[in-house]
């Protein structure tokens, strides 16, 4: 198993580079980069240069319009926004956001500091991409961590139950539920959360925006942690209310598979009690499966799901960050949290083939071809 480890960590590598490659390759072509932003910003509002440059200084101006073709009427490189400036408006612009140097001499140079962790600085804030990142990090992964937990949590045993009593009452009502649930999305569900209990236009019980209130630094901890659950509770049951549906029912169907296989009716005629059978046996099969879908649901809902409930709840996660870096191409932001949701992805995949193995301790991963 550790061999089998080791050979999948080599291959983060690679599956790294190519995708940073292609993601690099694509955004070459995309309209709308943030030197071509900045020239329709100062053609329609003026000189805004030296906030970029940092100098304080000297303002450097638009210059007029030379009649009968001259330098300000040609086109600056590709850019359709030059037309009208300076070149050297252009060129200092360029060389403001690091698009002077050539595509292959910025990729690797980006390659060079993705080895360290040094994801620049974002173009708009103007501040070190890894310090956005970790201010982020904190929302994103309690959202993630504890929404996963809770619905694995539940969903396991519910979809148990649900195996053994296949077509009960508490089947159907339990069906009936667990898919209404399904059927209202996350952003939804959180809106109707803040109407009732967040000061909407029923009850203020919770807490609208951040992970804790103000000044919770000097209390003790169990009312620090009180304190964070209390801001959790609401944006995690928007969350995990879509996410029962379909565990629930893949555990269910999972487990009812294994039930009718052959090795089950033989543990039975031997004389296993019934939860011998479910838990001794048929579960370390049914689970497989579960377990197979661990690391997407995981990503999933740490950075696709969350970010509409990060802006309902005014949570500011690296699901927002990502999207309002795309918007704006703010391009360190978007290669840093491209990076780090490939590189925990990946991670995730080998700890799910890692739970294969604690579940069932005959797979042996090593012993493939």
């Amino acid at each position: 198993m550790a061999a089998y480890l080791f050979r999948r960590l080599l291959l983060v590598i690679p599956t790294l580079f190519g995708i940073i490659l292609i993601n690099f390759a694509v955004i070459q072509f995309a309209p709308g980069g943030p030197v071509e932003q900045m020239l329709a910003e100062l053609k329609g509002q003026g000189n805004t240069l030296g906030r970029l440059t940092g100098e304080g200084g000297g303002e450097v101006r638009q210059q007029p319009r030379q009649q009968g073709g001259g330098t300000g009427d040609a086109p600056t490189g590709s850019y359709r926004g030059a037309r009208g400036l300076d070149p050297a408006v252009v060129a200092e612009i360029e060389r403001a956001f690091g698009f002077d140097k050539p595509a292959h001499v910025r990729f690797f140079e980006m390659l060079r500091g993705y080895l360290t962790f040094d994801f620049g600085r974002s173009l708009f804030q103007d501040r070190p991409v890894v310090t956005l990142l970790a201010e982020k990090m904190p929302v994103s992964i309690s959202l993630g961590l504890w929404s996963t937990l809770i619905i694995y949590l539940v969903s396991i045993p519910l979809g148990i139950r649900k195996a053994v009593r296949d077509g009960s009452r508490f089947d159907v009502a339990s069906s009936g539920i667990v898919l209404v649930g399904y059927a209202i999305p996350g952003f939804l569900f959180a809106i109707l959360l803040v109407v009732f209990f967040a000061g909407g236009s029923f009850l203020q019980i919770f807490p609208l925006r951040g992970l804790t209130s103000q000044g919770s630094a000097d209390w003790p901890f169990w009312q620090r942690a009180a304190d964070y659950a209390w801001h959790m509770a609401l944006p995690t049951l928007a969350l995990v209310i879509g996410g029962f549906a379909g565990l629930t029912m893949l555990t269910k169907n999972s487990f009812m598979d294994e039930v009718g296989k052959q090795y089950v009716v033989t543990a039975r005629a031997k004389g296993a009690g019934e939860n011998r059978v479910l838990y001794g046996h048929v579960f370390r099969n049914a689970m497989l499966l579960i377990i197979a879908g661990f690391p997407s649901a995981f990503i999933g809902i740490l950075f696709t799901g969350a970010l509409l409930v990060e802006i309902v709840f005014s949570l500011d996660g690296l699901g927002l960050l990502g999207f309002e870096a795309a918007i704006r191409r703010d391009y360190p932001v978007m290669f840093a949290t491209l990076y780090i949701f490939t590189l925990l992805g990946l991670v995730m995949q080998i700890l799910g083939d890692f739970c294969y193995t604690l579940v069932d301790p005959r797979i042996d991963f090593a012993a493939r071809g």
